[in-house]
């Protein structure tokens, strides 16, 4: 969402916020002002006894999934294949042969019983074996008119199993796996390729009624195999769209701005840092808040960064998306009002951004 959707809900709140002196927060005085609004309020003070619930890593810190792995890839035929069968020196079970000789066209086709005909034997069991099973039992079976028959067998029509490529893909598309193993990263590429809106940190494979996230960018930064495995037949990749995940920044801020979250975790001192830090002489310091919605209510959390070691702190506060933070002006607002003043503000920003999402 861009940052002038956020402004005019503030527009009218900044005015009025400027002439206020009490200290500190006290949720009690806070009731009657908050009495109106159809939500519970917290407000928590940012220090040591607590920072460690709030210094939690939001997005994936390795690349891993939790897909069973492959135990290795070995093409089994299937319904529908079509196997290319040589007999040396007998042509006669290799027809038409030379030149003109199209294997797509003159293959054997496993029917639905999964079996093909072949001369002499006639049925051939050919589903759920590998191209080497059935050239064994093919050979074995010839013995009997051929003596010590030498036998090639291939697939060169691949039918029977799929992988299903969907969601923020440039082209999502059914790929049909081969007796080379197919990736993750190899079925996307086939797609090609991601969008710029896909979220590849949250891409999904529903195999077996099951479904499994892999985290496809930590195997792009991070070359860890587990998150780009090897695909089996009916597996469906979903790659979602990437969600808006800002923080808005606002009041006695050099640069009022939003920050995008989506591909990173970002702490509520590298925010400030990013905009610029505060206004000098005009911002308070001791006020700095970061309005949070949650499912139970608003929690107000507050920064005194005029205080080093509590500043230090806010090193380790992970910020998480629709955070909105809000510096007061000096000298020391009567900050029980300004909560109660700017919440309808915040969850009148929570309500656009769900809508533009």
């Amino acid at each position: 969402m861009r940052f002038g959707v956020v402004m005019p809900f503030f527009a009218l709140f900044l005015a009025s916020c400027a002439s206020f002196t009490d200290f500190p927060v006290n949720p009690d005085a806070m009731r009657e002002e908050l009495s109106a609004l159809e939500t519970t309020v917290t407000v928590v003070q940012i220090d040591a006894s607590n920072i460690a619930q709030y210094d939690r890593p939001r997005l994936p810190t390795s690349a891993v999934t939790n897909l069973p792995a492959s135990d290795g890839w070995n093409y089994r035929v299937g319904t529908g294949d079509i196997l290319d069968v040589v007999v040396w020196e007998h042509p006669e079970l290799t027809m038409p042969g030379g030149d003109q000789r199209n294997p797509l066209d003159s293959g054997l086709r496993v029917q639905s019983d999964g079996t093909f005909f072949y001369p002499y034997v006639e049925k051939v069991q050919a589903k759920g074996l590998t191209p080497e099973d059935i050239r064994k039992n093919l050979s074995l079976a010839l013995t009997e008119f051929i003596p010590k028959p030498q036998i090639v067998v291939r697939v060169v029509g691949y039918n029977s199993q799929s992988v299903l490529v969907t969601g923020e893909v440039t082209t999502p598309n059914r790929q049909a796996l081969t007796a080379e193993p197919l990736s993750l990263l190899q079925a996307v590429d086939a797609a090609g390729g991601l969008t710029a809106n896909a979220d590849s940190r949250r891409v999904t494979v529903r195999r077996g009624g099951r479904l499994y996230a892999v985290d496809l960018k930590g195997f792009l930064e991070k070359g860890t195999g587990s998150a780009n495995p090897t695909l089996s037949h009916g597996d469906i990749i979903n790659v979602p769209k990437l969600e808006p995940a800002e923080v808005f920044l606002l009041g006695q801020i050099v640069k009022p701005s939003t920050i995008d979250l989506s591909h990173e975790d970002v702490t509520l001192t590298q925010a400030l840092t990013r905009a610029g830090g505060l206004h000098e002489g005009v911002a308070d310091a001791r006020g700095v808040f970061v309005f949070r919605t949650t499912e139970n209510g608003i929690t107000v959390y507050q920064l005194d960064a005029a205080n080093p070691v509590a500043f230090l702190l806010a090193t380790r506060f992970t910020l998480l998306p629709q955070d909105v933070i809000y510096v007061t002006t000096a000298p020391i607002a009567k900050w029980n009002q300004v909560i109660s003043r700017l919440l309808p503000s915040v969850q009148a920003i929570n309500a656009v951004q769900t809508v533009t999402q």
